[in-house]
């Protein structure tokens, strides 16, 4: 009889379980304010982390391709990208707007509020997008030559430079669009979106860029058109579920009208992320001009070993997207308590994962790296990238959720000031000291790049526990 008990038991909890995983998949209704802290992160976190699996998987696949094209071909690609972080910041800084305001207004139980807020967010991406696209077109050989481009890279990566940059709205909607599924809590959306998004740019990229069947051979062009085809599609995908999909909230002809008020507070909070952002990618593109003073081969190093860095780091934004989700709703239920122990719980679970990564990556450089190039010298910058960046990984998971948190909470200006001194006044001159002042060449920017961001999560665990990001109004 008590075994019986003991089976039936079980067997609830692993049903349980097994309901849980598919709620994460499938889509939930779930109320995020209330029950296990646990259970909300892993529903909320899995197809993010999922989702960013996708994009990074795509990274990887992206530069496997490239790489075969030769140093030059990967040049282009590192340096258009040191330019797309400045579009990804852009992108990312609107999402943190709208993830914040969906997310308060579900709390909120304002599902007219969120509707709103969403039809609102698409006007503000419209605006952004063109203003970013036209000047990519035109400036795209001056942009390459103040990058230290050689002349044969500019040759090669005009084209796809301006094919990257002018269809920027491909990285933005898929980003806004996907924000707003997260912060309704349907997690699970977004998640199909980007997969769908990725499958595609990983079939198209190799098939322009090597002309497969009836497909034109376009070189590292192809590498831009793929891309862009592919996220073009996603969103396509992604507005098909907004408008007549299963979601949270249903989007009417009222929602539409024009809010002046509505549309100056999210591109206030906007505004604020995207500087935040703007601070933190754009150094990434001056740390790529320090490590062009060393040749292709140093930057087709650096890009390849931050790419892998990038496949492993991307899902960390799954638990931080949960975690800023959390914040949002549970503040704007009135639960801040409940807010602060979901990013405490969140930071850790992926610091000791991203520990563990950061391990495997430094025993393991070498046979990483070489998955993706069999060239002595870019393998030996690759591996020194890889080797030293992957020291802070533990910080990083940390740093990460922490950072997604004050977001999550509207409290955007705290990490744009901890970015600010962070990445320009203190990784930048350290970078270009130990590069070129003490002599470690590339080497300098790796270890710079791995003590800021330690730093980084540091500095936001002390700010964090202050608990003044509870006070903001979104």
């Amino acid at each position: 009889m008590q075994l019986d008990s003991v089976n039936s038991v079980s067997e609830t909890e692993n049903n349980a379980f097994w309901a849980v995983v598919r709620e994460a998949f499938v889509g939930s209704t779930r109320d995020f304010t209330k029950g296990s802290i646990g259970v909300a992160i892993f529903i909320l976190s899995v197809p993010m982390i999922i989702e960013m699996f996708a994009e990074s998987l795509f990274a990887l696949f992206d530069i496997f391709f490239v790489a075969h094209l030769g140093a030059d071909a990967v040049a282009v690609v590192g340096l258009t990208e040191s330019m797309m972080a400045l579009v990804y910041a852009v992108a990312f800084g609107l999402a943190i707007g709208a993830t914040a305001t969906v997310a308060r207004r579900i709390g909120e139980k304002d599902l007219d509020g969120a509707a709103k807020t969403a039809t609102h967010v698409l006007y503000l991406g419209v605006i952004v997008s063109i203003a970013m696209s036209i000047p990519g077109i035109i400036l795209a050989p001056a942009i390459l030559r103040i990058l230290g481009a050689e002349p044969q890279v500019i040759e090669a990566g005009v084209t796809f430079m301006r094919i990257m940059l002018g269809c920027n709205a491909a990285v933005v909607f898929i980003f806004l669009l996907n924000a707003i599924f997260r912060g309704a809590g349907d997690a699970a959306i977004a998640m199909r979106v980007l997969w769908f998004a990725n499958v595609l740019n990983i079939i198209l990229a190799p098939c322009f860029i090597f002309g497969v069947a009836f497909f034109p051979q376009l070189g590292v062009t192809g590498a831009a058109v793929g891309t862009t085809l592919g996220r073009s599609a996603g969103v396509l995908y992604a507005l098909w579920f907004l408008f007549r999909g299963e979601k949270r909230f249903e989007i009417h002809r009222d929602h539409w009208k024009l809010d002046p008020e509505l549309l100056v507070r999210i591109v206030k909070l906007s505004a604020t992320a995207v500087f935040q952002f703007l601070i933190g990618t754009a150094s990434w593109s001056v740390l790529v001009r320090v490590v062009a003073g060393f040749g292709s081969v140093a930057i087709a190093g650096y890009v390849i070993g931050l790419r892998v860095i990038v496949f492993a780091l991307l899902p960390a934004l799954g638990l931080s997207n949960a975690a800023a989700t959390l914040v949002g709703q549970n503040l704007g239920a009135g639960k801040p308590g409940r807010a602060e122990r979901s990013v405490w719980t969140a930071s850790i679970v992926n610091a000791v994962i991203y520990g563990a990564i950061g391990l495997v990556f430094v025993f393991l450089a070498v046979p990483i790296v070489k998955i993706f190039t069999q060239d002595p010298e870019i393998t030996g910058y690759a591996v020194s990238c890889l080797r030293i960046v992957s020291y802070g990984f533990l910080f990083y998971g940390f740093g990460m959720v922490l950072e997604s948190a004050f977001n999550g909470a509207g409290d955007t200006w705290t990490p744009t000031y901890i970015n600010l001194c962070l990445f320009w006044l203190f990784e930048i001159p350290l970078a270009y000291v130990l590069a070129y002042v003490f002599d470690l060449g590339p080497q300098g920017v790796f270890w710079a790049i791995m003590i800021a961001f330690s730093a980084l999560a540091v500095v936001s665990a002390l700010l964090f526990s202050r608990g003044k990001w509870k006070l903001k109004k979104v």
